[in-house]
């Protein structure tokens, strides 16, 4: 029976992978930082350090494994992560990988990245891509937008906050477009894409397309919670972001996701990867997204906590 490795198994994505791999009779085993978080495995998923400061260690742990499935990433820099580190880290994941004879990596990259982009986290992920290109290892890059699921942070904060102010306020005039894809979608993408042998870049999108000012419309009709939506320059509404980043003790937007946003880099053109709408969904779990704000921070200072769950 081959074996997978699925990093970050315990944690949202990875966590969907490694459920699909598992039903499909494979091994898996999962690198990740956070051991001790509760998950629903059991003793199916054995896990490992990531040990990325002793590479041999690493090499060890990829061994036997035919295909790599990496959704190792930072979403935002900070005390104790940052961009930087998640690239050397990745860096050092690929080198390991070839060393330890994987067959293919399966890579959660980003839409529209881009090595002359000033934006840190786009520029990285185009670095990865290029880097997992030229290794010579067989690849398959998966470019999502936005997930969605019972983990997710972005939709469900949306609809906390609609959920509790007013107003809602949109970067200019929110008309920049955005592709939610749900986590299971993404997860059956990637299952599937670990079977092939061809190298592949695939935009991993959502069937529904919305502009920004239309998916909090949309959310908020959905949780009974419609709201007056203003148009805030980007500057002011970092400065909101800010101030509600402060009242729940996490990052609630940063300026380089704000500046994504109406660039419409969480956009393209392609034909979508994934099935099942945002709509749907959100209709399905209306009583419960938004009820609970989910915290980025909280996930990665309390390994050992299980994830807020719609």
């Amino acid at each position: 029976m081959s074996v997978h490795v699925v990093t970050g198994a315990f944690g949202y994505s990875g966590r969907y992978i490694a459920a699909q791999l598992l039903d499909e009779g494979v091994r898996v085993r999962t690198l990740t930082d956070s051991p001790n978080r509760p998950h629903p495995f059991g003793d199916r998923v054995p896990a490992e350090p990531f040990h990325f400061n002793e590479p041999a260690k690493l090499v060890e742990a990829l061994r036997g494994a035919e295909v790599l499935y990496n959704t190792y990433w930072v979403r935002f820099n900070h005390k104790g992560f940052t961009h930087a580190t998640a690239v050397e880290n990745t860096l050092t994941l690929f080198a390991a990988a070839k060393r330890a004879g994987v067959r293919r990596v399966v890579h959660i990259s980003i839409t529209n990245p881009s090595e002359d982009c000033d934006l840190e986290y786009f520029r990285g992920k185009a670095r990865l891509e290029r880097e997992l290109m030229g290794s010579g290892l067989t690849y398959s890059v998966l470019r999502p937008t936005v997930l969605f699921g019972r983990e997710d942070i972005l939709v469900n904060n949306i609809a906390w906050a609609l959920r509790r102010f007013p107003v809602f306020g949109v970067f200019g005039d929110g008309q920049y477009r955005l592709q939610p894809i749900y986590v299971d979608d993404l997860a059956e993408l990637a299952v599937r894409e670990g079977r092939s042998n061809q190298n592949s870049v695939i935009d991993a999108t959502g069937p529904e397309t919305f502009t920004f000012r239309g998916l909090v419309e949309t959310l908020g009709a959905i949780i009974g919670k419609p709201r007056a939506i203003v148009s805030v320059s980007p500057g002011f509404g970092y400065l909101v972001a800010q101030a509600i980043g402060k009242m729940v003790g996490d990052v609630f937007l940063t300026r380089e996701e704000i500046q994504g946003l109406m660039r419409n880099l969480l956009w393209t053109a392609s034909d979508p990867a994934g099935k099942t709408k945002l709509t749907d969904w959100a209709r399905s779990h209306a009583d419960a997204l938004g009820v609970r704000y989910a915290s980025e921070l909280a996930r990665r200072q309390k390994r050992d906590a299980a994830y807020h769950k719609l």
